[in-house]
């Protein structure tokens, strides 16, 4: 809990990662940003996906649209968050010299988006629309 504290601070302050180890070889620097890049990709990805459920799909029912929404916009808010602690934990660890940090997030972020796709699968074969 103490290291997570410590990981959400360095969010704002990123200049204090480099208090600790030493600068490593400035391509795993650049590959930490670029795959932080793409977890935010997937992020707005996610948020995208989340709103086009709430906006564009008005014939779903109520129930079955807000919680597809909800559940897209919810992992995308957690990638998002997740993307930022990730680079902040790799570049520590790549100063310190350190193994890169693994995380069960991944697993989190599929299970999310295929129950929203199974979700959707059963709205299509069900057609659960509100009849209009």
């Amino acid at each position: 809990m103490i290291d997570f504290g410590r990981d959400v601070r360095l969010w704002f302050a990123p200049e204090r990662v480099k208090e600790e180890g030493e600068t490593p070889d400035y391509r795993f620097s650049l590959a930490n940003e670029r795959t932080f890049l793409a977890w935010i990709r997937t992020a707005l990805a996610l948020v995208g996906g989340g709103f086009a459920v709430d906006q564009f799909l008005p014939d779903l029912r109520w129930g079955v649209r807000v919680g597809m929404a909800f559940a897209l916009l919810a992992v995308g808010g957690a990638c998002a968050l997740r993307a930022v602690n990730h680079w902040v934990r790799c570049e520590r660890a790549m100063r310190r010299g350190e193994d890169l940090p693994l995380s069960r997030f991944p697993v989190v972020l599929s299970l999310g988006v295929g129950l929203v796709a199974v979700a959707m699968v059963v709205v299509v074969l069900l057609g659960w629309t509100t009849g209009r």
